[in-house]
């Protein structure tokens, strides 16, 4: 049997969104049977493949980093989820959104600053000017709301996507819920 090779993306968000798929527990052991996680921040690989069946975006676009990562994995996914609040409606990250980049910046690394008042230029990515949503930039197949959404939740998107079947949600989420 071939398994699907499966990728989770943290983009601008807090990775509740992770912590609710580890919550999966006992049943990513049941999972491993049919996919292969091959992308994640909770695996060691660096470099996102080529080629991945579905991928589990959490987060929102933020900085030049997450817009060129989330092009990137549109490019080489087949089913791309938006998971998350943050993900589908960039929800918390875009309470900067009325703010220009400029004074936020002041505010984080020279405003409340104890020591080293100076912006980061090597390990901190250009912010973009507005946070947005990923299907603001890219295709997104799938959306699931929630803030985080369940470990239940999750289980079953996945399952579905296995099966063939798009997931319906309509019952199991809601915005923060």
């Amino acid at each position: 049997m071939t398994k699907v090779s499966v990728a989770t993306v943290w983009l601008d968000g807090c990775s509740g969104c992770h912590m609710s798929l580890i919550d999966m527990d006992e049943r990513l052991i049941d999972l491993a049977d049919q996919i292969d996680v091959v992308y994640s921040p909770l695996v060691d690989r660096k470099e996102y493949p080529d080629w991945v069946d579905v991928a589990l975006v959490e987060g929102a676009v933020s900085s030049t980093e997450d817009f060129e990562k989330i092009k990137k994995i549109r490019a080489h996914t087949g089913i791309l989820v938006a998971l998350g609040d943050c993900a589908v409606a960039a929800n918390v990250p875009a309470m900067r959104n009325p703010f220009k980049v400029e004074d936020v910046m002041a505010r984080g690394y020279f405003e409340t600053a104890a020591i080293q008042h100076q912006v980061p230029c090597e390990v901190v990515p250009g912010l973009l000017p507005v946070v947005r949503p990923i299907h603001e930039v890219v295709k997104v197949d799938v959306f699931v709301q929630g803030c985080p959404p369940s470990a239940d939740t999750i289980h079953y998107v996945i399952t579905e996507l296995l099966a063939g079947r798009a997931p319906v949600l309509y019952d199991r989420t809601r915005p923060g819920a």
